[in-house]
């Protein structure tokens, strides 16, 4: 199961990688049509996933609360959904490096997610499949933002080894962020329900405000 877990929180990362690789063998990013199937796909998994990996059993492991068992899931979606709209402010995507920086702020509440959704999995019995399925859809979400970093700073005259450094280490933030939160999850579990709503609200804030839009208007 340990490593079952560990391959589930490093999906996010190869995303981002697998993203950043493309300086090597691309130009230019990947047509709108791909793109807007890539972001699509995910945008869909991602809302599926936030529901029914996060909010239900963030719901569901506070049911001792009897009416308020929603709550904590409540306030947590909405602390989420506020961490990333004050991200969005500080570290607007006006040029390469300034959206770089908000790619790698964006990465840490996406490992965040990742992390409560193994710990819910681990301690409402150990079922990793609902934690997988997350870890998978911001995967692949992860792709076009992996290119996004490399190519442009290859278009800026950067070595190929260098553009693709750098898009990887955007996504070094993600298996980091989802180990400490596993650990702090272990260590708090009264807290899972809360930590279960940040991550939900992180992701659909990540879903309505940059997937959606990019994928209509198309490209990354």
């Amino acid at each position: 199961m340990v490593t079952e877990v560990l391959w589930g929180v490093l999906l996010p990362f190869f995303g981002t990688s697998l993203g950043a690789a493309c300086v090597f063998f691309l130009h230019k990013l990947p047509s709108d049509g791909l793109q807007r199937v890539l972001l699509g796909f995910a945008a869909g998994v991602m809302a599926a996933a936030s529901v029914w990996s996060l909010l239900i059993p963030a719901i569901d492991r506070a049911a001792p609360l009897g009416t308020w068992a929603f709550l904590p899931a409540a306030v947590g979606l909405w602390l989420g959904v506020l961490l990333l709209y004050r991200m969005d402010k500080k570290a607007p995507e006006s040029h390469t490096h300034t959206r770089t920086l908000a790619v790698t702020l964006h990465n840490v509440p996406e490992g965040m997610a990742v992390g409560a959704a193994y710990a819910g999995c681990l301690a409402a019995g150990g079922d990793l499949a609902p934690a997988l399925t997350l870890a998978l859809a911001i995967g692949i979400q992860n792709v076009p933002e992996g290119a996004v970093i490399s190519l442009p700073l290859r278009a800026e005259g950067r070595p190929k080894p260098r553009a693709f450094a750098a898009g990887v280490l955007s996504g070094a933030v993600e298996p980091l962020g989802a180990a400490l939160t596993i650990a702090a999850a272990q260590l708090i579990v009264p807290a899972l329900p809360y930590l279960l709503g940040f991550a939900a609200g992180a992701m659909l804030y990540v879903v309505a405000v940059e997937l959606l839009p990019t994928a209509a208007r198309g490209g990354a």
